[in-house]
């Protein structure tokens, strides 16, 4: 719901900044110049953080007492003004129920407060707990000033409600409040209107000032996006000979469109900044000036942690993830993709009685990665198993869903699949039986997961996919049998082989088992692009007819860089074997004009992409349709750039989410008035078989076939939800002969084109033989179906049912799926609709669930009259397929040019050696465990990791004189960047430098393993005249020994299972100290025999892959990381210190050239040979 009500304490924060700022047009500013005049802004909130009712009650008291003397130091006016105190949550006709103190001085506020601070309240039936007070200066008046205002928005526009009897009493609003609409896309309403229309019945001395007034309360209603706003009462005082007459808005109610935050929310944020309303300035920093509006729940209905959390992932997430707890003892729960199914499961829930039983409302949809589903489902499940009494007749989880236009269903079933794996044990603890249902794109690969999760989980699911209505199996798990009105498939004993992949037994056939052998050669490369030619716009001109947008002429632009989209509409075209593709080319203002290629069956072509419509405009004139995927930001502007060139593009799909109210009640206005259709905003779009299809409207190719889109039926239907319909046209192909043409019209409150726009274009459509409508619960625009019936407008069958019918069972109020799906009334409510509808002539079923068997009925009924004729079926087309998309469908395989063990990046999270990125961090294995992740594919014990830090911290430097370090220094200072200069110290390590670790360790093993005594091993090297490596220092002796080996050597054993490795090292370095005092064991020979005792006694490795790991230069890797830290180090610190180029001094060089010598010389052979003779 974009609607969301605001707190009155920051609604008039908003009127008291912005009534002077916003600007009004001059033509309704007052020509007596009586104005407005702001009073005097003083409000205080106290906030109490309910927390503390779970302590002392005395520590609870001390909490309010402490929040009420610090007000008194915020706010010093309450100590001095007679007050007013009432509590600030959303609660209606406080006055009537007791909870306002009215003319109080300060002592009986702070009595009030802490009397009903933390207090439990019924009001209206709806009980909660009290939290938030407000507290103003109390302004006294008679009863005859009190005035009622309201502001509220329709389809038409914005509705100005004005009453001279304000107050308590204020009575039926509706019934004696007069009125001035202001529609929309009109001009500002002038001083004499307001007059004449509202200030019939108050005294002339007020008018000037009330004009005023209503003028910048409407300026600011329109300019900050207010969708509500009403004032009682609006008390205006009478003018003295000291003041003109003065107005106080005393009580207010206000709602904002939450998706205008990109709009307003810098407006909204400034009004209410501390230092904008007398306060200190805050420590947090915020996006805008000030605080982000807060929109809390309703009274009575507080949000719970686990809703919070989930408002919150949704917040940082371009898909829609929502959770309301209905009852957190219930033993329904539902986990639902999408908007419109999570209703239809709520309602076939509540019409087997079970309303009482059902734990929470909420819905996933938009696409949600791994990673969501898996919090999503977590928090659910955690829900669903903490009571630490299981119910006696255990739980029921449905994980249900219509039938997906782009979400891949094996994606987010992972997400879901981690969640109950994690939760198996409390599962079973609590006897949770689990129902599953979905369809769309790479489904088959997700119910198998399902499937074989149900083998191992230890609780019973069971697993279906779009052959089954999508709510079958809601009296499956509630009642244990079938509901009888599914309607299963004609599976006969002749039914073909199937691979139990549809997709593959479409592209390959049925009865042909998946092999090698279909494979072909690639076509010559002359053949494998299409090219066509441009269609000629008079023909098509000639042909259009306001009632059938779509035809198999129809040819769009797609605004935006949306080739998934493009591309699944290419393959639609070419399975209705189309003879030109409808997209013409694609308009994205970001980029320069190019082509983009695509497929065209097998074959490719390409599309342009330009980066205006006057290009697009200008070269592709037969184009009347435009396929709008801009952002909710962007949508408005790019709409009404589309409308310049009405007189050519003829029908709009706004395909955004989160369009503000305001701006799209703008744009159906002004495309009412160019005579454009508009589908959207918030749709998937519609879908025409065998001629047009809208972006990703009818999801993946193999729906598509399955549904039979891909020939025209007899029955057109009209949604507002893109999910649902894509049941419709699944429940359609399987009942009647399928679909003529289906449209979504968007969830929003306010949709481009309703309900009856599309009912009538299909009722002028001889082709047309039945209409099916799928309304909901919130709006009205159903009514004007049943006048159309009524009236005999509409005339062909039309079978309607409006979800949402559970909503009447809840005791709070529920925001559906859709951000219209609330009934504001009960004219609104799904119930007053389905009577409404079956009053006037419509086919209405009792439940959804018996929608398929009424369409049949109807259907056959239409055949048996001869109104609709049963055609022969055509061949089912074979569906060109992306090779990406089939591989990740597992149907074709190839041979892989790299392997990798140790990482993958594939997923929603990065995985090391298995390891998900978030467990690395939640454990704290630090760089030792990342390390040993990557290097040797296992978690090593906390000691070895910790070793190897060890070694890459002494490794890590060794002044600037050693090679590498120079090198790097010297490849600095010539200029060149961080990853040259350090390749070039790198270069360097090898045998003499750096590279004894691998040499150490391979020579001490080596002996030892061979039982070599110490002094066997170091005779036998000095017969081969070879250097025992990882002995000797040039500084460090036996009497200076180097610490760094003593760090290490202490620390292997005090944690080292065993050492024998470093024991023979040390026992090597007895007898050559003997011969020379700086023959050590140095930090290399120290590393290498240490890492060969870790990796032969850590229990991690067995001796084949220890001996593998020093072979092939492990412990090298170690020192070159190590280094490179150095070697970093170097590099920055000569870039800082801003040395020049590097020159080598003469004098440190010996040159053999013959002749005159400078500095330091040698002298040659060949003189010394001269001298001789």
């Amino acid at each position: 719901m974009s609607a969301k009500a605001v707190r009155e304490y920051d609604g008039k924060l908003l009127l008291a900044h912005w009534l002077l700022r916003t600007p009004i047009p001059a033509t309704s500013v007052s020509s007596t110049g009586s104005k407005f005049v702001q009073p005097a802004t003083r409000l205080a909130q106290i906030g109490i953080d309910t927390t503390f009712l779970n302590t002392d009650e005395s520590v609870f008291a001390q909490h309010v007492q402490s929040l009420l003397d610090n007000l008194e130091q915020t706010h010093p006016w309450v100590l001095t003004n007679k007050l007013v105190a009432k509590p600030d949550q959303l609660i209606k006709r406080r006055g009537k129920s007791g909870l306002l103190l009215l003319n109080a001085d300060w002592a009986q506020v702070r009595a009030w407060i802490s009397e009903h601070a933390g207090k439990d309240v019924a009001v209206d039936g709806v009980a909660g707990v009290l939290k938030t007070f407000l507290v103003e200066p109390f302004v006294p008046h008679p009863a005859n000033t009190e005035y009622y205002i309201c502001v509220n928005s329709d389809r038409d526009g914005d509705n100005i409600l004005f009453t001279h009897e304000g107050g308590i009493e204020v009575g039926d609003v509706d019934a004696k409040a007069l009125r001035l609409q202001v529609k929309v896309n009109t001009a500002f309403p002038t001083p004499n209107a307001i007059k004449d229309a509202l200030l019939t019945h108050v005294p002339a001395t007020k008018h000037d000032v009330l004009i005023d007034f209503i003028t910048r309360l409407y300026a600011v209603y329109v300019d900050l996006h207010f969708t509500y706003l009403e004032i009682n009462p609006l008390v205006v005082l009478d003018p003295t000979p000291e003041h003109a007459a003065q107005v106080y808005y005393l009580d207010l109610a206000a709602k904002v469109d939450q998706t205008a935050e990109f709009e307003a929310g810098p407006k909204w944020a400034f009004a209410r900044a501390p230092q904008n309303i007398g306060l200190a300035p805050g420590k947090i920093q915020n996006i805008d000036a000030g605080p982000p509006l807060e929109f809390p729940a309703p009274f009575g209905r507080e949000l719970t942690k686990e809703e919070a959390y989930i408002q919150e992932l949704d917040s940082k997430t371009g898909a829609s993830l929502k959770l309301t707890i209905l009852n957190k003892d219930g033993r329904i729960w539902t986990m639902v993709a999408g908007g419109g199914a999570s209703v239809v499961y709520s309602d076939a829930i509540a019409a087997l009685g079970q309303a009482h039983e059902l734990a929470n409302y909420g819905e996933y949809s938009g696409a949600p990665t791994e990673t969501q589903t898996y919090e999503y489902a977590k928090t659910i499940l955690d829900l669903m198993t903490r009571s630490p009494v299981p119910h006696p007749l255990g739980k029921v989880l449905i994980i249900g869903g219509g039938i997906a236009n782009f979400t891949n269903v094996a994606s987010t079933f992972k997400g879901i699949v981690r969640a109950l794996t994690e939760f198996k044990q409390p599962l079973i603890v609590h006897k949770v039986r689990i129902f599953v249902r979905r369809g769309g794109p790479n489904y088959q690969e997700g119910l198998r997961s399902m499937r074989q999760l149900g083998e191992t989980l230890g609780v019973e699911i069971q697993v279906f996919g779009p052959e089954t209505h999508i709510t079958e199996i809601v009296p499956l798990a509630l009642t244990g049998k079938s509901s009888g009105l599914d309607q299963p498939g004609s599976v006969t004993s002749n039914t073909p082989f199937t691979s139990g992949n549809l997709l593959q037994d479409q592209l390959l056939g049925g009865n042909t088992p998946l092999t090698g052998s279909r494979a072909s050669s690639p076509p010559p490369l002359e053949d494998r692009m299409t090219f066509f030619q441009e269609q000629n716009a008079e023909s098509t001109e000639s042909g259009r007819d306001e009632n059938t947008p779509f035809t198999v002429h129809t040819r769009s632009f797609i605004y935006g860089m949306q080739p998934r989209a493009v591309q699944g509409m290419l393959d639609f075209d070419f399975i209705c074997k189309r003879e030109v593709p409808s997209v013409a080319a694609m308009v994205y203002p970001f980029g320069g004009a190019h082509v983009q290629k695509f497929y065209w069956g097998t074959k490719e072509t390409l599309l342009p992409v330009f980066t205006s419509l006057d290009e697009a405009i200008a070269k592709f004139p037969d184009v009347d349709t435009v396929v709008n995927f801009a952002s909710c930001r962007s949508v408005y502007d790019s709409t009404r750039d589309i409308f310049k060139y009405s007189k050519q593009i003829r029908t709009i799909s706004i395909i955004a989410e989160g369009v503000p109210e305001r701006r799209a009640r703008q744009l159906l206005w002004e495309a009412k008035e160019r005579n454009v259709l508009v589908i959207g905003p918030a749709t998937v779009g519609g879908i025409k078989p065998g001629c047009f299809k809208i972006g990703n409207t009818g999801g993946m190719m193999d729906n598509i076939v399955s549904s039979k889109l891909y020939r025209p039926g007899s029955v057109a239907y009209v949604s507002k939800s893109g999910g649902m319909s894509n049941e419709l046209n699944n429940i359609i192909s399987r009942t009647t002969d399928g679909v003529y043409e289906g449209v979504a019209i968007g969830g929003d409150r306010y949709p481009g084109s309703t309900f009856i726009d599309h009912l009538l274009r299909y009722e002028k459509d001889p082709a047309c033989k039945m209409l099916v409508l799928l309304g909901e619960v919130g709006g009205v625009e159903e009514y004007r179906v049943c006048e159309a019936v009524k009236n005999g407008t509409i005339r062909k069958p039309v079978i309607a049912w409006c979800i949402g019918t559970c909503a009447k069972m809840f005791a709070t109020e529920v925001q559906f799926g859709h951000a219209g799906a609330l009934a504001q009334s009960d004219l609104e409510t799904a119930d007053a609709k389905n009577r409404a509808l079956r009053t006037a002539g419509v086919i209405v079923p009792e439940t959804f669930e018996k929608l398929p068997l009424i369409l049949s009925q109807t259907y056959q009924a239409l055949v048996k009259k001869g109104v609709i004729t049963v055609r022969t079926e055509p061949e089912t087309p074979k569906i060109p397929i992306d090779y990406s998309w089939a591989q990740e469908l597992g149907l074709v395989r190839k041979p892989a040019s790299f392997v990798s063990t140790i990482c993958d990046d594939r997923g929603q999270e990065l995985l090391y050696a298995g390891m998900r990125i978030s467990d690395v961090f939640k454990e704290e294995i630090g760089i030792g465990g990342v390390l040993s992740l990557l290097w040797f594919k296992r978690r090593l014990p906390d000691y070895a990791c910790k070793f190897i830090e060890m070694v890459l911290m002494l490794t890590a430097d060794h002044g600037p004189a050693v090679s590498g370090a120079h090198n790097t220094i010297v490849t600095a200072r010539a200029g060149k960047d961080l990853v040259s200069s350090l390749c070039a110290g790198l270069l360097t390590i090898g045998d003499r430098f750096g590279g004894a670790l691998d040499g150490a360790a391979e020579q001490f093993s080596s002996a030892y393993d061979k039982s070599l005594s110490p002094r066997e091993f170091v005779n036998s090297m000095r017969k081969q005249n070879k250097l025992i490596l990882g002995i000797g220092h040039k500084i460090k002796s036996r009497t200076n020994p180097d610490l760094r080996v003593e760090i290490i050597k202490n620390y292997a054993k005090a944690h080292f299972p065993s050492t024998p490795v470093l024991d023979y090292a040390l026992a090597v370095e007895t007898i050559t100290t003997s011969k020379k005092d700086n023959l050590i064991l140095n930090v290399d020979g120290a590393i290498g025999v240490l890492f060969v005792d870790l990796l032969r006694h850590s229990g991690a490795f067995t001796r084949e892959e220890a001996e593998e790991y020093i072979r092939i230069g492990t412990l090298n890797g170690l020192f070159v990381l190590g280094r490179s830290i150095g070697f970093i180090g170097h590099f920055l610190d000569q870039k800082r210190l801003k040395q020049g180029l590097y020159r080598h001094p003469w004098d440190d060089i010996s040159y053999l050239t013959p002749g005159n010598e400078m500095g330091r010389t040698v002298a040659s052979l060949d003189s010394i040979n001269k001298k001789a003779a």
